[in-house]
């Protein structure tokens, strides 16, 4: 392991596995697949969102702005990062693997891609929300602030817990904790907003509503997991640097990303479909006069 951390420094864990042991035909591939379908699937939502924008009473429209948004930062960063992966690896021969191309670390595979995505996105997809639902007791300014703080907060701190995976796992878990405390924060303040937000809403949107908290729970919570990738798999004080963790972390990010950004902001559209129908605003019946409303 020393001799790997000479080489490669504070690289994360997947160069690691491509410079000790290489991937497999299938775990290279399939986790090119894997980040393939994720800015495939960003583009797909980037389509619904723009062409769903009308059937919302325009007050609510601001969410489905913001999910544009996202879906727009998500595809561009997720396309670089497969890039990325395809570039770092290269297939050798006499191996019959996919070996790390290069110890140079600009060519290295690099995880910061997706926290960079996150640091976009993150607060956006907080806020969208709270275009939608109407709070009943905490303040729009305060909960924005909140989100907004703990957010940035969570993903800056592990994106730095991310370098030291591999050669500092004492600096990796202390960055990881501080950023499940914001993580933690975050879920705290969303159940209120939602609990706030079922209140007078109708009995659909409401309905809508609960299966944002349930997929906001189930989704946020495989972030941590991939994070921890590496660990879960060696059971030990030391990373696993095997390419099953690689294929995990792969497939869990991207479970997570399409559930916290696309269907997210699908069930946010419902909801706000059937809000716009309580107050008069029906895009089924309305029609072509819709857009005008």
């Amino acid at each position: 392991m020393e001799e790997l951390i000479a080489q490669l420094g504070n690289a994360t864990f997947e160069n690691y596995v491509g410079l000790e042991s290489g991937y497999t035909e299938m775990a290279y591939q399939l986790s090119a697949h894997v980040l393939t379908l994720g800015y495939a699937v960003m583009l797909a939502g980037l389509l619904f969102f723009v062409l769903t924008m009308n059937t919302v009473k325009r007050k609510f429209r601001i969410s489905n702005v913001l999910s544009v948004v996202v879906m727009v930062s998500a595809f561009l960063l997720l396309l670089v990062q497969q890039q990325n992966w395809l570039s770092a690896f290269q297939y050798d021969t006499s191996t019959a693997t996919y070996m790390l191309s290069s110890t140079d670390p600009g060519d290295l595979f690099n995880n910061g891609y997706r926290y960079l995505n996150w640091l976009i996105d993150v607060p956006m997809l907080l806020f969208q929300i709270l275009f939608v639902v109407t709070l009943t007791t905490s303040s729009f300014s305060s909960v924005r602030n909140q989100f907004w703080f703990s957010g940035t907060g969570m993903i800056l701190t592990g994106y730095a817990g991310q370098y030291y995976e591999v050669t500092d796992p004492t600096l990796y878990f202390i960055w990881g904790t501080i950023s499940t405390l914001f993580f933690f924060h975050i879920l705290y303040v969303m159940k209120q907003v939602i609990d706030q937000g079922k209140e007078g809403a109708p009995a659909k949107a409401q309905q809508y509503l609960g299966s944002i908290w349930t997929l906001f729970l189930f989704t946020w919570m495989l972030y941590p997991g991939a994070y921890l990738m590496p660990y879960l798999f060696s059971f030990s004080a030391e990373p696993a640097l095997s390419e099953a963790a690689v294929v995990g972390r792969h497939m869990t990010y991207t479970v997570a990303d399409i559930g916290s950004k696309v269907i997210y902001g699908i069930f946010l559209t419902l909801a706000a479909q059937e809000m716009s129908k309580a107050e008069g605003y029906d895009w089924e019946t309305m029609g072509e006069d819709a857009t005008a409303a």
